[in-house]
């Protein structure tokens, strides 16, 4: 091979090299971080105080009990809604009732205790039991709570109930000895999101 061809077949073989290594790398200033991010879910906590809210025996027709009660909102998000559902089973003692002994016992839902005379709402333990919950939510802790619900600021807010047995001047003698056991279940719904 000549020396011709030897220097042609160099630079053809130092032109291939420079294509290759020119043509698979490219050089550049890179950098980078990393973000710690957290999402933590709140919490609805309301609580009631005292939970027994009423314990009476030896009831008789027009026997009126007002008892006051706190709900409270001990959670880090604001309660908007507060509904409640009501339960009970009535024993009956002789076995001969006609009616049911929750529709003889009416409650008053009244304003906080600085006004109690005032009522915002007033049904039977039967009707109560049948009210779906945005109806209670709508009659009755609407106008206790107003439009804040209950905010996570720590107070409690103040309810008064008052429960009458009562006399309707008729015979009532079906429901002597018999008992109800009422159970009241409280539930807190949040505020709506925010978008931001």
């Amino acid at each position: 091979m000549g020396i011709k061809n030897q220097i042609g077949m160099g630079v053809m073989s130092a032109a291939l090299g420079l294509t290759l290594i020119g043509g698979g790398t490219y050089a550049y200033f890179s950098d980078s971080e990393m973000t710690n991010n957290t999402f933590a879910a709140g919490t609805l906590d309301l609580s009631v105080n005292p939970t027994t809210i009423i314990d009476v025996g030896e009831l008789q027709p027009g026997d009126s009990f007002t008892r006051d009660f706190e709900l409270g909102n001990n959670g880090s998000q604001d309660i908007e809604k507060v509904t409640l559902d009501t339960d009970y089973e009535v024993i009956d003692a002789d076995g001969d009732n006609t009616d049911d002994f929750g529709s003889q016992i009416e409650v008053e839902f009244l304003y906080n205790a600085s006004k109690a005379d005032e009522v915002i709402y007033e049904t039977t333990l039967a009707e109560l039991k049948d009210l779906s919950p945005e109806a209670v939510n709508e009659h009755i802790f609407y106008p206790m709570l107003g439009e804040e619900g209950l905010p996570t600021d720590g107070e409690a807010d103040d309810l008064v109930v008052k429960f009458n047995f009562i006399d309707s001047d008729e015979d009532q003698n079906q429901f002597q000895g018999d008992s109800l056991n009422l159970e009241w279940t409280f539930n807190a719904e949040q505020t709506t999101g925010e978008h931001e």
